[in-house]
């Protein structure tokens, strides 16, 4: 059965997540921001959720259409085959967001939809009241400029909980945004990888998954489990290629922290994350740190002003990681920070410059290839 997906993920990725599932063997059709819509089949639901790096959400596309009206959404709505999905016992709740469009108020939007839904199914099905003790297929719209996404999430539990992380500290930063950084700066043998601001350990956990083609969601679960259109067969197969395709590289990787309790958590997420042969964990001040005598590269996460320490404390930090960095030369730098001042505190320009989000927040990747 051919099946038209779309992958969400963060504002700045969308590169990286549409060569993902280029490398899935899949044909995308269209990408915008935060988004990438692509046609697959019943196995493509396990193998992307299970294999996609960068992705917050994996839905089945339900069908698009313009609606500037309440009516246009209820008959746009009331049009699409919901009977493929969504039988007469199953749960479907609605929700959803509404950017730059004349329909401004979600719970309207989700009233018309629902009842747009159950009108639809009600013909089909010849019931008026449906139970909904079944199955749940969560329905999700996306309303931008007036153009309606209908969608069924297939992964429940964002994709960025990978599991390995029930705590953070008090700045996390998203798994999917800390595996774009690690993309970007290459992890690879013979090439020291150092966090020396680790926090939760994020940046390091999912370097090493990435070196040693760990798939990301290999060990969780997700809500499409739970629809007869994808058996438990289609799931055990994509999670035995998750195990057949994982490598044991010898790649070295630290994560070091000023503060004790962030090298403890990040120890414990490392043994959670299953990556102990990779990560070496351990008490540092970045601003002392010593390279050793090899090449090496580091990626780090920097506290930002938003949530962590004063804005001067910050700069002062960014003014003396500037001054100590540089004497690791040629060791390349790859810093993420909202703070947009941060070329002129670090005391050099970035070779280059990418911005990203982390969440809601703008932050910049800075990119040093010749520190």
């Amino acid at each position: 059965m051919r099946i038209r997906y779309t992958a969400t993920c963060l504002f700045g990725l969308e590169h990286l997540l549409g060569e993902e599932i280029d490398a899935l063997g899949y044909d995308r059709e269209k990408t915008i921001d935060g988004r990438v819509t692509f046609l697959g089949d019943e196995e493509t639901a396990p193998l992307a959720n299970i294999f996609l790096r960068y992705a917050e959400r994996v839905y089945i596309n339900l069908g698009e259409f313009r609606a500037a009206t309440f009516d246009e959404l209820f008959e746009g709505t009331r049009a699409l085959p919901w009977e493929a999905w969504i039988g007469r016992q199953d749960a479907f709740p609605v929700k959803g967001h509404s950017i730059r469009s004349a329909l401004t108020s979600l719970p309207a939007c989700q009233s018309i939809i629902k009842k747009a839904v159950v009108t639809r199914l009600g013909e089909v099905y010849g019931i008026r009241r449906f139970e909904e003790t079944g199955v749940k297929y969560q329905i999700e719209f996306f309303l931008f400029k007036d153009e309606v996404a209908l969608m069924i999430d297939t992964s429940g539990v964002p994709l960025h909980k990978r599991g390995y992380r029930p705590e953070a500290n008090a700045a996390p930063l998203r798994e999917t945004l800390a595996a774009a950084i690690a993309a970007y700066s290459r992890p690879r043998e013979n090439v020291l990888l150092w966090d020396p601001m680790c926090g939760s350990g994020t940046i390091a956990i999912e370097a090493a998954m990435l070196a040693n083609h760990i798939a990301p969601g290999a060990g969780r679960h997700f809500a499409a489990e739970a629809f007869p259109a994808f058996p438990k067969k289609l799931w055990d197969s994509a999670r035995e290629e998750a195990a057949d395709t994982r490598l044991h590289t010898a790649i070295e990787i630290y994560a070091s922290d000023l503060d004790p309790a962030c090298v403890e958590l990040t120890r414990a997420n490392v043994a959670r994350a299953g990556v102990g042969d990779w990560v070496r964990t351990f008490r540092a001040d970045a601003r002392e740190i010593s390279a050793p005598d090899r090449r090496g590269t580091i990626v780090t996460n920097p506290p930002y002003g938003e949530r962590l320490s004063t804005p001067e404390e910050v700069e002062r930090l960014y003014r003396e990681l500037g001054v100590h960095f540089r004497s690791l030369s040629p060791w390349q730098v790859y810093l993420i920070t909202s703070h947009e001042g941060f070329e002129r505190l670090y005391g050099k320009r970035a070779d280059k410059v990418r911005k990203l989000y982390n969440g809601m927040i703008p932050c910049y990747l800075y990119q040093y290839f010749k520190n």
